[in-house]
């Protein structure tokens, strides 16, 4: 490497400057470990901290040390073949070409990494790469004379936008799931070969029967065809790992770790695995920042039944102090040290827990194929991970204040700006972002907004795009789902809001949807009750008038972690999962006219303890709201709304008004005031 590199348009200043500053730090790298380092950090997401990273290539990193290696950064951080809109059709040919070679006529391409997680690095985006497809969910089956892509509703328009029809056939997953195709397209004696680590055990379970319905058979891979022939494919994330402080974890890694131990050995169990990073990030109280907006170390554990853990997880991005925050019961080990481990727990006869909601089919075929004794269970962090202890909950409650008053900032300038026409869905996100980044604790937006204008708020996982976005013009709606991690909890809100005047249907569907909220938020109802059993509540009013909605009502929500988190849900679906003291869940029922408006009206509430009613004969749970921001009263009809409903907005607004006024500007409180104004006695 020439280390008299010049000055590049970044401001870096040579290879030689970097490996003498890194010898006056006592770093343990040298120039081409810190670029190789750097590599990782680009294939991470950029922090709120943009300068924290940097701590990893020395205990102690000087001004000048920085700004180079933050110089040499913006130099490496160049276009991603992520981002290339070019044709598909080569790197479908490679990939043909590939498989050919291995003897195989198709392969299986899902949106998903080695943890089953809702958001992954750039490197697992093998879907992008390949189609173009850029959804949160998606899977292509590749077969040597054709291939089609798999989206769900949310994703029918925008997969025929992103992808060429001519070398993947866009498919509905619930009109024409994957295993159909699969078994009505692989040739019969052809070989479906799949890489065990992206799918769950269930996935294969069903790709296997649709191969053989089809006269092939499923094949396992030991490397992935398609990052043989992704030539410029991003390394692993290497965002920084960092201890998860106890004033906001609420309890410590150690008595978490002996509680689970102690519930494994009751249950005769050896080691849990544990393959969600979230799960790990809980357990261990540490957080990362290696996918998009969630605070996730990418990692794989070992929980044994003493209580000792085994963390596989790249040395290089613990930051500062995490050995020591972990201690002695935690051991570090390099992440290709998993597969091996596994099998040595199944070579000494072990019984291991092992998740098949989540884990990969890998880890089964490694403990089975080595004589492990498999035990199929949940994931035994998960339901503790959701009960949230009392230092969460009063952390989520001062995120909520916090991110309640950036709201109010940001919808006075909204109803100051909006009237005339000129905004747009992008700008209008963009500005809610600045109002919410400078708050205390900020660390990132929960998920990317869904901001809506007019028809694209009936979209229901709608994002903007310059090709998309629409105005807020006047005589629409405007519907807008967002959030934030901050260090102390994580938040989730959708309000819609009326741009000039609304019509009287837009007034009927926005005030049911009202009342449907209100009738969850108000809930009363017995230990062992599911949200699946509550769901009905928000639909009602809607169902009265023929309507409805194709989503679920409420989602489990982490603590500085996932915005979606299980195992609690609220939904039409079957769960046996009981609502439970400390839960987070979101109630968020809506309704959407195709092609015209969304409404979507969402708080995140907590599950309370039980208590007993005067009078009553049962302790009974309910729910205390945690989200703290005005409804449009614009379009409140009034006239549908009970006084028992009318007293809880009431209520609820003389809350937000009381909470939020102090913590904004004078032209806020006054917009405040006007939006929290009462409604009870209007009939």
């Amino acid at each position: 490497m020439d280390e008299q590199r010049e000055t590049t348009s970044s401001g870096y200043g040579g290879d030689g400057r970097l490996k003498a500053l890194l010898a006056a730090a006592g770093s343990s790298y040298d120039v081409a470990g810190a670029r190789e380092l750097i590599a990782g950090v680009v294939a991470a997401p950029e922090s709120q901290d943009s300068r924290a990273w940097t701590a990893l290539v020395a205990d102690s990193v000087s001004d000048d040390l920085a700004e180079e290696l933050l110089a040499l950064r913006r130099d490496m951080a160049g276009p991603s073949s992520l981002d290339d809109r070019s044709d598909r059709s080569e790197r479908l040919a490679l990939l043909r070409r590939k498989l050919a070679e291995l003897g195989v006529q198709g392969f299986l391409i899902p949106r998903a990494d080695e943890h089953q997680g809702e958001y992954v690095p750039d490197r697992a985006r093998r879907l992008t790469w390949l189609t173009g497809f850029t959804g949160s969910a998606g899977l292509a089956v590749v077969l040597a004379r054709k291939a089609a892509i798999f989206v769900d509703g949310r994703y029918t328009l925008q997969v025929v936008a992103e992808t060429d029809p001519t070398l993947f056939e866009p498919r509905h997953v619930t009109d024409e799931p994957p295993a159909a195709w699969i078994a009505a397209h692989l040739g019969k004696s052809e070989v479906l070969a799949y890489d065990p680590w992206l799918h769950t055990l269930g996935e294969v379970e069903r790709y296997r029967a649709a191969a053989g319905k089809a006269g092939g058979s499923l094949q396992p891979l030991a490397l992935n065809p398609l990052d043989a022939v992704w030539s410029d494919q991003p390394p692993p994330p290497l965002a920084p790992v960092v201890p998860h402080p106890l004033n906001f974890a609420g309890r410590a890694s150690a008595e978490k770790r002996a509680e689970l131990a102690a519930q494994l050995t009751r249950d005769g169990i050896d080691a849990a695995i544990l393959t969600s990073p979230d799960s790990i990030a809980w357990l261990l109280n540490i957080r990362g920042g290696d996918v998009p907006h969630t605070p996730l170390p990418l990692s794989f554990a070992i929980l044994d039944a003493e209580g000792r853990v085994a963390l596989f997880v790249d040395s290089r991005k613990l930051a500062p102090g995490v050995r020591e925050h972990l201690g002695a019961e935690v051991e570090i080990k390099a992440p290709g040290d998993f597969g091996p481990a596994l099998e040595k727990l199944g070579s000494l006869g072990k019984r291991v827990l092992v998740d098949p909601a989540s884990a990969a089919a890998r880890v089964f075929e490694l403990l089975e194929a080595s004589g492990g004794k498999v035990h199929k269970a949940a994931d035994p962090c998960v339901l503790p991970k959701a009960c949230k202890n009392p230092v969460e909950l009063d952390g989520t409650r001062a995120a909520h204040r916090r991110d309640g008053a950036a709201l109010c900032r940001f919808l006075a300038w909204l109803s100051r700006e909006a009237p005339g026409g000129a905004l747009t869905e992008i700008a209008v996100s963009d500005k809610l972002e600045a109002f919410r980044r400078p708050g205390e604790h900020f660390r990132d937006l929960s998920f990317p907004t869904i901001s809506g204008a007019g028809s694209n708020g009936a979209i229901v996982h709608y994002r903007a795009s310059p090709q998309t976005e629409k105005r807020l013009e006047p005589g629409t709606l405007y519907l807008l789902d967002s959030g934030a991690q901050y260090l102390d909890g994580t938040t989730d809100v959708t309000r819609t809001m009326a741009i000039g005047t609304p019509t009287p249907e837009m007034k009927d569907r926005f005030t049911r949807v009202l009342k449907g909220h209100i009738a969850l938020a108000t809930s009363r109802f017995p230990s062992g009750t599911s949200g699946s059993q509550l769901d009905a509540l928000a639909r009602l009013p809607l169902w009265e008038a023929g309507l409805d909605f194709d989503h679920g009502t409420g989602h489990g929500v982490g603590s500085y972690l996932g915005v979606h988190e299980g195992p609690q849900r609220i939904s039409k679906l079957p769960n046996a999962q009981a609502l439970l003291p400390g839960m987070i869940v979101s109630d968020e029922p809506g309704y959407y006219k195709t092609g015209v408006y969304g409404i979507r009206l969402e708080n995140l509430v907590a599950v309370t303890p039980p208590a007993k009613r005067e009078g009553g004969e049962r302790e009974m749970l309910g729910f205390e709201t945690l989200t703290l921001a005005p409804f449009d009263l614009a379009l409140v009809d009034r006239g549908l709304l009970d006084d028992r409903e009318a007293a809880w907005l009431d209520a609820y607004h003389a809350r937000v008004r009381e909470t939020i006024e102090p913590l904004v500007d004078a032209e806020t409180a006054v917009w405040l005031r006007e939006a929290t104004r009462p409604i009870s006695g209007k009939k």
